[in-house]
């Protein structure tokens, strides 16, 4: 079973891009072409920055939108949470041969 509401959520509880602007690098960094973002969920918000063009940034924080998005809704199509069983660096064979010396 999962851990997955049935009800949907509504979208203003999504994490949401509110803005992103052109801006000063942020204190102890270097460089130029720096973005500040905003995204809000409820009362939550969330600002950071990203060196790049405005696209490469508005693709970047799209992903961290999408993400958190993600996270909030949990994982889904995974039926089982056990974790998967631990693998040796020895094959059958080399253990078999080690055991015979």
């Amino acid at each position: 079973m999962t851990d997955i509401p049935d009800t949907p959520i509504p979208r203003s509880q999504f994490y949401a891009i509110v803005s992103i602007v052109k801006s000063d690098p942020p204190e102890g960094t270097e460089g130029t072409n720096w973005h500040c973002y905003i995204i809000e969920q409820g009362n939550n918000t969330i600002r950071g920055y990203r060196q790049g063009s405005l696209k490469a940034v508005r693709l970047a924080v799209e992903e961290i939108v999408e993400q958190l998005n993600e996270r909030r809704l949990g994982k889904r199509g995974r039926i089982n949470a056990a974790p998967a069983a631990k693998k040796t660096n020895l094959t059958q064979t080399q253990t078999q041969t080690q055991t015979q010396k």
